[in-house]
């Protein structure tokens, strides 16, 4: 384990005085950095400068703390689902749900580690109450995304628009400045979302069907050709 100031998993540190939260923060640090398996309470605990008992008093087990922490997640995924259902325009609230989606997801370090940890644990996320709960509004949220009769490769990219904003999180090292990473991760979902629009769009135009020729104007005559003339 690596010695200096425990790590937080939040820009300006833990809120002095809110020991669950410092909890929380010192605890997602070392998830992140050294492994889920290979933090124990004990180090949390040490890193705080707490007891085990004091400790307890607000967590029993590390799975508590990894739940606590997805139902921020799932708090923040709850008030971004409720906008766009009630948002009448739906190729804008598509668009603009992939803008929400990235600004929750990078607003803080602390939602970004979260969103890591989930990336990179789905054994330990999917075993846990919380963990099927943010699955679960998953699945609701990529629903008001997908349009049901539209090309299998526009509900794809739909899909893909959402997860592609999760890849820096993913494959972190040697794709550049975090800042441009996040950048161009969510032009290319924004622009992953457009191109579902278009293949729909374009699917429509096809399906239209030609317009009727124009019926004659009353009292004019039709010239008609005859064979062999």
């Amino acid at each position: 384990m690596t010695g200096g100031p425990a790590p937080t998993g939040r820009r300006g540190g833990p809120r002095a005085g809110d020991t669950r939260s410092r909890i929380q923060d010192v605890a997602l640090g070392l998830f992140v950095a050294d492994g889920y398996d290979r933090t124990s309470l004990r180090e949390v605990a040490d890193r705080l400068g707490l007891t085990k008992a004091a400790l307890y008093y607000h967590f029993r087990a590390k799975e508590d703390i990894v739940d606590s922490l997805i139902e921020e997640r799932i708090a923040a995924l709850d008030e971004l689902i409720e906008w766009a259902e009630r948002e009448p325009d739906p190729v804008r609230m598509r668009r603009e749900f992939v803008r929400r989606y990235a600004s929750d997801l990078y607003e803080t370090e602390r939602q970004a580690d979260i969103s890591r940890f989930v990336a990179r644990n789905p054994t330990v996320v999917n075993a846990l109450p919380g963990g099927r709960r943010l699955a679960a509004r998953m699945r609701r949220a990529l629903e008001l995304l997908v349009v049901p009769d539209e090309p299998l490769g526009a509900q794809l990219r739909r899909i893909l628009a959402v997860f592609c904003l999760h890849a820096g999180e993913l494959f972190d090292e040697g794709l550049g400045d975090e800042r441009e990473r996040r950048t161009a991760l969510l032009e290319i979902a924004l622009e992953t979302m457009e191109s579902a629009d278009g293949a729909t769009a374009r699917r429509d135009r096809q399906r239209s069907p030609a317009p009727a020729a124009a019926p004659a104007r009353p009292g004019t005559r039709r010239t008609t050709t005859r064979s062999g003339r």
